[in-house]
């Protein structure tokens, strides 16, 4: 995989200065999840403020420059420099690392093999997920969000589409959960990879990962119960038709990865759609919604 490393700098707008750490943070936290919906997946700090990693077939540049263009911060200006990037795993240092344990409802248990867990026989889906390259461990609120709601939704014998599998956290959810079986697809080759690894090391034989984008659905001859889609708003806006398409009627589809801001334009692309809003979800302004085919 080719990507692109972008050094943002955060700058005073004015000659007065940035004068305080906390307006610094803020700034960068805000940045890193505008950057994540274009395309972004892994950040770290650098002298001249946050540097960015994002594969070159993923990047929007065009909705990058758009955000920085209207940066909510105020008194905060950003500018970057952008460049190809050594051909490298990025998250190798934090794949190293691991993650801490997870809870999720009491009811699922996500962690990775450097820390196992103990459920003491208590009915609790414990999950092992080794994260190689790919988004999902769980740590991250949109993927939070959609496993309550797979937790809280029958999902016995249904047939689950997971669009941008990622980890195949999701996917795996709701295989434990009595899914009959799992399809899931990214256009990371990665990530594919890590599905069915995380699959097997997880004794789960129902899941199939397929490489591409959605336009893969168009050979497909399923049609699905659930539909997961956790991704970034244009992808989300560009793909609906196609997840439309390949939904039985009454299923569901479930889609996050964006901001609150723009669910009323999703609501919106669902309608055009035939497809029935249910409900809305929010953890600390990420969004999850919910729309039925009926």
């Amino acid at each position: 995989m080719k990507y692109y490393k972008v050094i943002f700098k955060i700058e005073s707008a004015d000659s007065s200065g940035i004068k305080d750490d906390l307006t610094i943070q803020t700034a960068k936290d805000v940045l890193c999840g505008m950057a994540a919906e274009t395309g972004f997946e892994s950040f770290e700090d650098c002298e001249e403020g946050i540097c960015g990693y994002v594969q070159q077939q993923l990047a929007d540049m065009a909705l990058l420059d758009q955000y920085i263009g209207f940066f909510p911060v105020e008194g905060i200006r950003i500018s970057y420099e952008q460049s190809e990037a050594e051909d490298k795993d990025w998250n190798k240092t934090w794949e190293e690392e691991g993650f801490e344990p997870i809870y999720i409802e009491g009811k699922c248990i996500i962690h990775d093999s450097i820390h196992p867990v103990t459920t003491n026989g208590n009915d609790v889906i414990d999950i092992t997920i080794e994260a190689r390259q790919a988004f999902g461990t769980g740590t991250h609120e949109t993927t939070h969000t959609i496993v309550t709601e797979l937790l809280n939704t029958d999902i016995k014998d249904k047939i689950v589409l997971d669009c941008g599998c990622g980890t195949g956290i999701l996917s795996i959810v709701a295989s434990k959960l009595g899914a009959k079986s799992v399809t899931g697809y990214d256009i990371d080759e990665w990530s594919v990879e890590n599905t069915i690894h995380n699959s097997q090391i997880n004794g789960v034989n129902n899941i199939r990962a397929i490489h591409g984008d959605a336009s893969i659905l168009d050979n497909i001859n399923d049609k699905f119960d659930i539909v997961l889609a956790n991704i970034n708003r244009n992808i989300l806006l560009a793909d609906m038709p196609r997840f439309k398409s390949v939904m039985k009627e009454n299923a569901m589809l479930i889609i996050s990865g964006f901001y609150t801001e723009d669910a009323d334009m999703l609501k919106d692309k669902a309608k055009e759609l035939s497809l029935t809003f249910s409900e809305s979800k929010t953890n600390n302004n990420w969004c999850m919604l919910v729309f039925t085919n009926n």
